[in-house]
């Protein structure tokens, strides 16, 4: 499978959601709502996702469509039927995009079958990319990308997004327990955790509580740097509703520690 005409492709769909994004960065009149599960939306969002929408559809006709703020509405989540899908977070990090913090991006994955072949992040607010398809590595802007060598649980740093969606998802002292086998834990948050296990400069990386197009654009990135991208309790992919992103050589370890009895 010969995915270079598709990553141009999405590398040129990360530049139109950059240039609207970032236009409507920290902007007086930001509109924001709120959704039926009661997060934050803002015009942003849905202007990104109306745009790279319209551009797949006339770029790739052919293609089936998962992104949020489209498919939030209809409730259907599952992995398409067709073959190729896809996926699209336009704004990852809109908490922090409404706030005015520079630590979002725009997810933009295709799935072939349901596995998440190809994967661009664009963090435009940061100056950072980072890409990926599946036999052609990954990259960010600085060059390519590599998972670090650490080994042992006790040496590895660990991002894990928030106490408060641990906590909900009724897995805090899942998180404390593994605080207490690792040496170093922060929260960098989002899409930049998993960036930072690909860079090699974080070991570990997982939350609970994502839906498909919060993981999709991730997975191949950690995996062509050479890590492991799973669910909490190991099934491998985005659909199962959480993340744990590592170098692979802790990540046994760390499924050990983490996965519902």
């Amino acid at each position: 499978m010969d995915l270079s005409a598709d990553l141009d492709f999405a590398r040129s769909l990360a530049d139109t959601a950059d240039a609207i994004s970032l236009d409507r960065f920290r902007a007086a009149d930001l509109h924001v709502s709120e959704k039926a599960d009661h997060t934050a939306v803002t015009d942003a969002d849905q202007a990104v996702e109306r745009a790279l929408r319209d551009r797949l559809a006339a770029g790739r006709p052919d293609d089936a469509f998962l992104g949020e703020e489209t498919t939030a509405d209809s409730g259907d989540e599952a992995v398409s039927a067709g073959h190729r899908q896809w996926v699209v977070d336009p704004i990852d990090g809109t908490a922090n995009y409404l706030r005015g913090v520079p630590v979002w991006a725009t997810l933009i994955a295709l799935a072939v079958d349901g596995r998440p072949v190809l994967g661009v992040v664009s963090a435009p607010a940061l100056g950072r990319r980072w890409w990926a398809a599946e036999g052609l590595g990954a990259h960010s802007l600085e060059g390519p990308l590599h998972v670090s060598g650490v080994s042992r649980l006790e040496d590895a740093s660990l991002s894990y997004n928030s106490l408060q969606q641990w906590d909900d998802d009724d897995r805090l002292d899942t998180l404390v327990a593994l605080s207490r086998t690792v040496w170093r834990t922060r929260a960098y948050g989002d899409m930049w955790s998993y960036m930072m296990v690909a860079e090699g400069v974080l070991d570990v990386a997982g939350e609970p509580d994502l839906k498909p197009w919060d993981m999709a654009a991730l997975v191949p990135i950690v995996e062509e740097a050479g890590g492991r991208f799973t669910s909490l309790d190991g099934d491998p992919g985005p659909w199962h509703g959480s993340a744990l992103a590592t170098n692979g050589l802790v990540h046994d370890a760390v499924v050990e520690v983490v996965r519902r009895a």
